[in-house]
């Protein structure tokens, strides 16, 4: 018998990827710059993240992200969005010229093996019309622009669809038929197997996800099949005093809000991706952001990724900034990212505890502990997302929690039952 390399590859995951959470990275933005609340977005504003069409090096710092840090997940914000993808034509085709630049940033967020979040930026209107409630925006219209550009992109399964950017002041309801009508045209121009990202109203905010019914109404969309599997709640979340994201202090860590929303999801069998979320380098936020994200990393089995605001276009004078400073290249992470990010996320990933699963994504399939489940970090979307809905992680915030079992403990006795059920496996 000669052991498999997926074997050795599930081994070397157990002593530190097991836990994390399956996709980080960060936000990309520019295409969106000068886009409104009210859904007005001027396509003139737009500063694509290109060195070569005069914005931020978005090629270099996604090479950087993956290479040195470890990420593997970018959101590209399409915005100016509608309008720039379809020149200003509601209801037209995808404009040939706009739509190629921005493919251009695609194929280098897939260029570094990463899986690329394709994201609307409209806010669910389309200059001052809310999409599908009344006015002279319809759901066909949204329905139209994602059927393009699923086909476009549904034959690379790293490819996630962020449905829209912070949904506000709407009927619930309603957005959520707008949103299955997005989902079966998306899965049936081809794109079967792609993560779909479901956002609530009040600017998707995890603090009201519940409150506002979000949560509820999001939980009935589902794949043509019946299932929802890689369907997962598109959640955002600021630490500012208005989780509006532009004030330098941060007045909350965020614990009991995500602890509110991780207990709906476990109850409830479901998943949701941390899409935007980010801080400035203020002494208030290093101690709130590091603690909200450890908060995070230890209930990675219902929050199944992360998405930091923001590089692309920025500069390191943005209060917010994630950009890195250098060149491409020879890129080097700021104090937030090193810190807040990379340490919880990755440096500091607490080992799964959890024994068994069922389907976050899913009410209709649940599963063992697998060595697939060990490989996670390697699979691809078309394996439906896992988790346990009885999960061991802690509910704690803050890097001063330790799990029930020891590291060296939990490393050894999940090396040797990944061993067990690998051996089981591959004899």
């Amino acid at each position: 018998m000669r052991a498999d390399s997926r074997l050795l590859t599930g081994l070397a995951l157990v002593s530190g990827a097991w836990g994390r959470v399956k996709y980080l990275g960060v936000a990309i933005p520019g295409i969106d710059f000068g886009c409104a609340i009210d859904g007005t977005c001027p396509v003139s504003t737009v500063t694509l993240p290109r060195t070569s069409l005069g914005g931020g090096d978005g090629e270099g710092q996604m090479k950087h992200f993956v290479e040195d840090d470890g990420m593997n997940i970018f959101r590209l914000r399409v915005a100016t969005s509608w309008q720039f993808m379809l020149n200003g034509h509601l209801g037209g085709k995808l404009d040939a010229t706009n739509s190629d630049k921005y493919d251009k940033l695609v194929q280098a967020c897939l260029g570094t093996g990463a899986y690329c979040m394709i994201d609307l930026h409209n806010f669910a209107r389309w200059d001052g019309d809310i999409v599908g409630q009344g006015g002279s925006v319809k759901d066909d219209d949204l329905v139209d622009v994602w059927q393009q550009l699923a086909v476009k992109y549904a034959k690379n399964d790293k490819i996630v669809f962020g449905v829209m950017n912070e949904p506000h002041d709407l009927d619930i309801q309603l957005w959520a038929q707008t949103c299955q009508k997005v989902v079966t045209a998306i899965r049936k121009a081809g794109a079967k197997s792609n993560i779909i990202l479901l956002p609530g109203t009040n600017f998707a905010s995890a603090e009201t996800f519940v409150s506002t019914g979000s949560a509820v109404a999001l939980a009935n969309v589902t794949n043509p099949d019946g299932t929802t599997d890689n369907l997962l709640l598109d959640l955002h979340k600021y630490l500012d005093i208005n989780n509006s994201g532009m004030h330098a202090e941060c007045t909350t860590d965020n614990v009991e809000v995500f602890r509110t929303i991780a207990t709906w999801l476990r109850t409830n069998k479901r998943a949701a991706m941390i899409s935007e979320s980010g801080a400035s380098m203020d002494p208030t936020c290093m101690d709130r952001f590091c603690t909200q994200n450890n908060f995070i990393s230890q209930n990675s089995d219902v929050f199944a990724g992360f998405i930091g605001w923001g590089a692309g276009s920025f500069d390191s004078s943005y209060v917010m900034s994630l950009t890195p400073s250098g060149s491409a290249g020879s890129y080097t992470d700021n104090k937030l990212m090193k810190q807040c990010i990379i340490g919880p996320f990755i440096k500091n990933a607490a080992p799964e505890t959890t024994s068994s699963s069922s389907s976050p994504a899913s009410t209709s399939t649940g599963s063992s502990t697998t060595t697939r489940q060990i490989l996670q970090e390697t699979s691809t979307p078309s394996d439906p997302i896992e988790t346990s809905a009885n999960s061991s992680h802690s509910e704690n915030g803050g890097s001063g929690c330790t799990p029930s079992v020891g590291p060296l403990a939990g490393g050894l006795i999940f090396a040797a039952v990944a061993l067990f059920h690998s051996w089981q496996r591959f004899l």
